[in-house]
């Protein structure tokens, strides 16, 4: 029986020709185009609200997550009508804004989402990100680090909400009220660094240069900066088992769960039954903690 090559999709008024829907993009998963593209508008929800009026860099697997892959800052072209575009120095981002943006760039294969950490026109920044980097492919540490990062921002009345990254660090993800800029930021978190390192120097690095690490997690708090990104909340990553950059509760992080439960299989219903923990959380006024040091 002959496999169809192309489809076509309606998305908000605007007809979308799907190429190659049964294509494979992680076959240990079950997951052609065609499903990741119904996944995708099961997450939309979720993770448009952090890809909108931002500039979106995305990676692109043609032939699948194990495939040889490429980073994405300007807007493929032809450009449909609908996509909108972020221009910054010299580059035209797209604005992930609308569904119709979000299945053209699945369509294209763009299996990771990554956003600018500030917002369309506005130089500050729109949260504040400290990324876990661990320097092992495994690493049965990185939920017992996340929650020592965790009470240390707890310890400064800080709320904050950890997040998978999909991969094999944790993010920890802190909503903010405006008006702090990067470089205050950067301030905080290496003073956050700092103090995990002197805490716990056998579990803790703010080593720049990997090959000096050895087997430490790494506090980044130098990746939150303008021209940097970081995994989106809720973006699928090119990894085995298609994972999904999650939020989580703390009280599941003290159950240490492995970053590879949380999948395009599993996380829509996770979704629906719970929400997003981010957009629950208060944004966090730093301005007097920043002001103190």
């Amino acid at each position: 029986m002959a496999v169809a090559s192309k489809g076509t999709l309606i998305i908000e008024g605007h007809e979308l020709t799907i190429t190659n829907p049964e294509k494979p993009l992680w076959p240990e998963a079950g997951i052609t185009k065609l499903l990741y593209l119904q996944k995708l508008l099961e997450l939309a929800p979720y993770l448009l609200p952090y890809c909108r009026n931002r500039h979106l860099t995305t990676i692109r697997f043609p032939h699948g997550w194990a495939g040889k892959s490429f980073y994405q800052k300007n807007a493929s072209t032809p450009l449909p009508s609908f996509v909108r575009l972020a221009p910054l120095d010299g580059i035209d981002y797209v604005n992930l804004d609308s569904l119709a943006t979000l299945v053209w760039l699945g369509n294209l294969a763009a299996l990771e989402f990554h956003p600018s950490f500030h917002r369309i026109g506005d130089p500050l920044p729109a949260e504040w990100i400290i990324d876990l980097d661990p320097s092992r492919e495994e690493e049965p540490r990185i939920m017992e680090a996340a929650h020592l990062i965790g009470e240390a921002l707890d310890a400064l009345r800080i709320r904050s909400v950890p997040k998978t990254s999909g991969a094999t660090g944790v993010q920890i993800y802190i909503p903010i009220e405006p008006g702090c800029t990067f470089d205050q930021l950067r301030r905080l978190g290496r003073f956050i660094g700092e103090y995990a390192v002197h805490k716990h120097p056998k579990l803790f690095t703010i080593e720049r240069l990997k090959k000096n690490r050895g087997d430490l997690i790494y506090v980044d708090y130098l990746q939150h900066w303008p021209g940097k990104t970081l995994s989106a909340p809720y973006t699928p990553r090119a990894k085995p088992g298609a994972t999904v950059s999650t939020p989580l509760l703390w009280s599941e992080v003290e159950l240490r769960p492995s970053p590879r439960e949380f999948t395009l299989h599993t996380v829509p219903d996770r979704l629906r039954r719970m929400g997003d923990l981010i957009a629950a959380t208060p944004r966090q006024n730093l301005m007097p903690l920043l002001a103190r040091l």
